[in-house]
């Protein structure tokens, strides 16, 4: 029990309200995205005196489903944001639920194409990892599969980054990846691991059923994942650095993939 007096309320949210941010999604584009794929929505706090369109499009969305919609000082949804960049709009929201891998492949079989999924082995940057889900959804990729340790989750930063994509793309959360490699490789699918020492990604054959490894920021790819894999990707490199953040190298190699399955396609 809470008792009034230890309750502080702020345009009629409480003080335990304000410090629980795992089920928030912040930003314009995030929240009007989850509105749009669906997603139930049980509160919207707006910046009081917002009044341009794309906020008054969020409302209208809210109000159509039903949704509570408070209007509250900036000072209040700066309390309440992990990521700093609220936008005028939080949504509250129940927590995101993960996917499972069969899911994945029910995606994949659902829209008649051969399995793209993208396997992240240890990434801890939330911005990445939303980088990551977004790139995921316009490569045409099937899910996203992260472990359940040592690696950001979907926090409300990530959902952030993602600008709402992660509203339609399946996440996996998994104990192990390198057994994951081991069971998807039974379902026919190749693995790409990037690494800046492997073959230049123009030189693989990157089309059919596939997964694309990602690494972690500062150590890559780990060694007993790398091992399952069947090929190491590269992207060229002309500059004075040794490396792309992980999110870009990410969406690089995606794009060679979707460009060899077009070429497939168009012969």
């Amino acid at each position: 029990m809470i008792d009034d007096t230890d309750r502080v309320i702020y345009m009629g949210i409480d003080k335990e309200s304000v410090e629980e941010n795992t089920s928030r999604i912040e930003g314009r584009n995030a929240v009007l995205e989850a509105f749009r794929s669906g997603r139930t929505v049980d509160k919207l706090f707006v910046q009081d005196g917002s009044r341009d369109g794309a906020v008054l499009t969020i409302v209208r969305e809210a109000r159509k489903q039903g949704t509570i919609v408070n209007f509250v000082k900036k000072e209040v949804l700066n309390r309440m944001s992990e990521t700093g960049a609220h936008q005028g709009v939080i949504a509250q929201v129940a927590a995101y639920t993960y996917s499972s891998v069969e899911d994945i492949l029910e995606n994949a079989r659902k829209k008649g194409e051969a399995p793209f999924i993208i396997l992240l082995d240890g990434i801890e940057d939330p911005h990445n990892l939303g980088s990551i889900i977004r790139t995921a959804n316009q490569a045409g990729a099937h899910g996203v599969i992260i472990p359940k340790h040592r690696s950001v989750g979907l926090t409300a930063v990530a959902a952030k980054a993602s600008a709402g994509a992660v509203n339609y793309v399946p996440v996996a959360k998994v104990s192990n990846i390198g057994n994951v490699i081991e069971d998807l490789k039974k379902e026919g699918i190749w693995f790409a691991c990037a690494d800046m020492d492997g073959t230049t990604m123009y030189d693989l054959n990157l089309t059919g059923p596939i997964g694309l490894v990602i690494g972690n920021e500062g150590s890559g790819v780990s060694r007993l994942v790398k091992e399952k894999c069947d090929m190491c990707a590269s992207t060229p490199m002309k500059g004075d650095i040794d490396s792309l953040n992980a999110s870009v190298a990410c969406g690089v190699l995606a794009y060679e993939i979707v460009r060899q399955r077009m070429s497939c396609v168009n012969k």
